[in-house]
């Protein structure tokens, strides 16, 4: 018996090895794949560091877009920025429609955004979209702009979507002045860039900045209303202003604390006044024999 237990011990003892000689045999066969792959792949490759220096958004809030700008709208009809403005706040998007991934979220974000606000496009606001990448063509501006109609599904909302193309310098100009940074990575054939929307005053001055591809509706709102200085929105969209901060860091609007313990005070000291106001008047309604007696009451004195 103890003869047949110490036979199987060195097969137990070895037993373990085939799974871990299993294991090395496919690390070395992948790391061989891996760097016949590395090795064979030719291609120039752009320096990370170098790239992102030149891809971000800097905001240039106040900035004058130049109104000259020249672009080619989704009909091959050429326009500049000048006649999109008018007297409408302006959400601009910067992307290039062939983009794998980036841009497309962008644009899903924005639209899904638009479909909650009471705000219409083309009525109260224009939606203008501008690709950086110098070689599309309008008639991929007209495909990009059917997917986001069919989307935001409005009737008259045509009018307020305008994609467009440009050249290389008129892009670049547009891009430098509100700060949005991108570049070509050859090795990849995309464009590296950041993710937000502008959003411009009638006269195509920036206003505000929302950063990333997911845009809350009531940040949006709240930047038409700001940007539209006035002439969009309703009363309600003014108070609220009043307790929400526009914060440039995050490029979203925030609970401002202390204006809106501000407005709380004022409203409780107003309500007090009035409370109390309706009291007095009520109880001199009920007891009026309460008021001061008048003069011509007084018992004449004493002769």
């Amino acid at each position: 018996m103890e003869t047949r237990q110490t036979n199987s011990e060195p097969r137990r003892r070895w037993l373990w090895l085939w799974p871990a000689g299993l294991i090395a045999l496919v690390l070395m066969t992948a790391a061989g794949v891996v760097a016949a792959t590395i090795g064979s792949d030719e291609r120039p490759r752009t320096n990370i560091g170098q790239l992102l220096d030149d891809v971000g958004i800097e905001p240039h809030s106040g900035a004058q877009v130049p109104l000259d700008i020249d672009l080619v709208d989704e009909d091959g009809v050429a326009v500049s920025l000048g006649e999109l403005s008018g007297d409408k706040p302006i959400v601009l998007a910067l992307v290039y429609y062939r983009c794998p991934m980036l841009c497309n979220m962008t644009m899903d974000g924005l639209v899904r955004s638009l479909t909650h606000l009471k705000l219409d496009a083309g009525q109260d606001f224009t939606v203008a979209v501008v690709s950086f990448d110098h070689r599309e063509t309008p008639e991929l501006a007209a495909a990009a702009k059917r997917t986001a109609l069919e989307r935001y599904d409005r009737p008259g909302a045509a009018s307020g979507f305008r994609f467009m193309t440009g050249t290389e310098d008129q892009v670049r100009r547009l891009a430098d002045t509100v700060g949005f940074g991108y570049r070509y990575d050859p090795s990849r054939g995309q464009f590296a860039h950041a993710a937000g929307l502008m959003v411009l005053t009638p006269g195509g001055v920036v206003s505000r900045y929302l950063y990333g591809v997911e845009f809350p509706a009531r940040d949006l709102r709240l930047a038409l209303v700001e940007a539209s200085q006035g002439t969009v929105g309703s009363a309600a969209d003014r108070v609220l202003l009043l307790c929400y901060h526009y914060d440039p860091e995050t490029g979203k609007y925030g609970l401002a604390i202390f204006r809106v313990m501000r407005l709380a005070a004022a409203v409780t000291v107003v309500g007090l006044g009035a409370g109390v106001g309706l009291m007095l008047y009520r109880e001199r309604r009920q007891f009026p024999d309460l008021e001061a007696p008048s003069t011509s009451n007084t018992p004449p004195g004493d002769d």
